[in-house]
Parts: structure tokens; sequence; C-alpha cells
């Protein structure tokens, strides 16, 4: 029961999240946000680890673990806020939606694993299909009278591939590490580009007219967001088999538009109900294509 929990709670983080950040930067900066979000998280990370007595490690291949997880925390983070203020939060979950597929191709690059089979080929043709379909959509049609920007889809998508080669890089480092620990060590070696970021893109102090909803955003991404998700997200991978824990990608992507549209009266038009479909579905061929296929040449036939 206690593994459902965290399995379950790790689903609605991740669900809400994209919906949280687009919140988070309606009435600050979102570099600001950002900055705000992870020194939340950090100081209850460092709460936790003195009060419970967590060994946190700072030898060179701890740090070496907290450099390369930080590509893809300062990194992704920092191009997703970037394109938060105008980039519909359903979209977002989508995009990051494609980190399984893209971190199997940089782990054939990095880690020397076999090239993909037939299915996963087709999977990332019917994945990214899906991608250009959203985004031919949403470039010529407008979220609330705001048209969605280019380069705000580059944006996500270049912090998508930073959180792919990140996962890719730490499997090459051979350490045990508690979660709470990992996640600590990573925004501690994060902060840094955090407030540098803030400084150059903003800087100009805590603003005047800082909504409720900004607040309580930030308040909730810095508890669950960027603490509890990863925590619970290390502890169910320990316990789950690899598929089993990416289902999360397929379902949150759903579940964050229909938060989207209901909360924050974003647009579900068919183009993005085809293009998401074509995106999920290409999510389920690469995880379970070659298992289906097997099922279906070994059934029997009547």
């Amino acid at each position: 029961m206690q593994l459902i929990a965290v399995y379950i709670t790790v689903l609605l983080i991740w669900s809400t999240t994209p919906l949280g950040i687009v919140w988070s930067a309606e009435s600050v900066s979102p570099s600001l946000a950002l900055l705000l979000r992870m020194s939340i998280a950090l100081v209850l990370g460092v709460v936790i680890i003195k009060l419970f007595k967590i060994e946190f490690p700072w030898h060179k291949r701890a740090v070496y673990f907290y450099g390369v997880s930080t590509v893809g925390v300062a990194g992704g983070m920092f191009f997703t806020y970037l394109a938060a203020p105008t980039m519909p939060s359903g979209i977002l979950s989508l995009i990051f939606g494609l980190a399984p597929l893209l971190s199997g191709v940089f782990a054939q690059k990095l880690l020397g694993e076999k090239p993909f089979s037939v299915s996963k080929k087709l999977a990332l043709v019917l994945a990214f299909s899906g991608l250009v379909i959203v985004c031919y959509d949403k470039l010529f049609a407008t979220q609330g009278g705001l048209n969605i920007r280019l380069i705000d889809f580059l944006y996500v998508l270049c912090a998508v591939n930073l959180f792919s080669l990140s996962g890719v890089l730490i499997k090459k480092v051979e350490l045990n590490i508690n979660p709470v620990a990992s996640t600590v060590g990573t925004l501690i070696v994060s902060m840094p580009i955090f407030l540098l970021s803030w400084l150059i893109f903003d800087g100009s102090g805590m603003p005047v007219d800082f909504e409720a909803r900004s607040m309580w955003s930030i308040v909730y991404l810095g508890v669950f967001g960027s603490l509890l998700g990863f925590v619970g997200y290390f502890y169910i991978l320990k316990r789950l088999s690899a598929s089993t824990v990416s289902l999360v990608t397929l379902i949150t992507p759903v579940i964050a538009i229909f938060l989207g549209n209901q909360l924050n009266n974003e647009a579900v038009t068919d183009s993005l109900m085809i293009g998401a479909s074509l995106i999920i579905l290409g999510l389920f061929l690469y995880f379970f294509g070659n298992k289906t296929i097997w099922m279906l040449a070994l059934s029997p036939r009547k």
C-alpha cells in the first residue's frame, strides 16, 4: 500500500507541475519564480538531512554526480521557465513526455546501448510527428489572445534534451546515495546558476504585485515538485520495474492537458488531441512495442 501511495503521489506531482510552473510565473519574473522554488526545496532538504541524520557525501565522485544532475535540473528548469509565460501547461507536459525517447537516443551514443528496434524507430516517428502537429497548431493559433512563440517551443525542446542527457550521464556514475542527499547536493550545485540567471535576466527584487496564486504555486513546486517528487521517483525506481515507472510519462500528459483546460482555460483543439494521441501512442510503442508484437505473433490462431 505504501508503494502504491508513493506511485500515485509521483503521478499527481508530475501531472500538476506544468500548471504550477505556468502559474508561478504569472506575477513574478520566471527567473525569480525558479530561484524561490529551488531555495524552498534546498532549505527543506537540508532540514530533512539534519533531522534524520542522512549521510551526505561530498567526495569527488559525489560532486561529479551532483554536477551531471545539475545539467538536467538547472539547465532543464531554466529553459522551461523561460517558456512558461506563454506556453500552455499541457504542451509542457507533452514535450517532456518525450524524455524517455530522447534518453534512448543519448544512451546509444554515450553508453553504447544497442540500436533501436523497428518498433522503437516507429515510436520515434510517431511521437515527433505528433509534436510537429501540436507545434504547428499552436504556432498559428491563440491561447487567450496570446500567440505562442516558436522560441518557446525551442526553449522547452532544449530543456527536455538537457533533462534526458543528464539522466543518461547519471547512469555512468556508480554511486550508492540516498535520494534526499542526491536531491540536496544537486540543488546546492545548481543554486549559483539560479541566482546568476535571476541577476542577469531580472535582479529587480521582489515584485510589489506578487499575486497569491503565484506565491502558492512557488511554495507547492518547492515542497512537492522539487523535493518530494524527486525523492518519490527514486523510491519507486528502486522497487518497481522500469516499464511500470515509465507508465507515468504516458499518463501525466493526459492529466496535465485536462487540468490546464479546466483550471487555466487552455484550449483543447482537434490538432492538439491528434498530436497528443500520436505522442502517447509513440511512447506506448517505445516501452511495450516489442512485447506487444511478440504477443500478437505467438497468440493462438482460430
